[in-house]
């Protein structure tokens, strides 16, 4: 009984955090982020596990990187800039960051 009951959390919990995972895939889309960037590869923009692995233990990356969501910024991934995002909360921007720094 205790087996299924440990069971039945862990399950419930991996579903719960993929399934929040998902929801900010699904942010991402919303918000045009994919028209630029995918998980693994280069499009436009750098893939998001770029600027995980770019950013991994870098002290205030996140605040840093909500921000160049929100305002946009160059010269960091090469000559082409990313645009402002004004459709994008911060809230939202830091939920997105958040997912991004994550993504291995």
């Amino acid at each position: 009984m205790k087996r299924s009951l440990l069971l039945c959390v862990v399950l419930s919990a991996f579903a719960f955090a993929s399934g929040g995972a998902m929801a900010q895939a699904d942010l991402a889309k919303a918000k045009n982020c994919m028209a630029c960037h995918t998980s693994a590869t280069k499009l436009v923009g750098p893939a998001y596990k770029d600027v995980a692995e770019k950013y991994a233990g870098q002290k205030g990356a996140e605040d840093k990187l909500v921000q160049k969501v929100l305002k946009g910024g160059s010269g960091t991934w090469g000559p082409i800039p990313m645009p402002a995002n004004p459709q994008v909360s911060e809230a939202e921007a830091r939920s997105l960051v958040k997912w991004v720094l994550a993504t291995k």
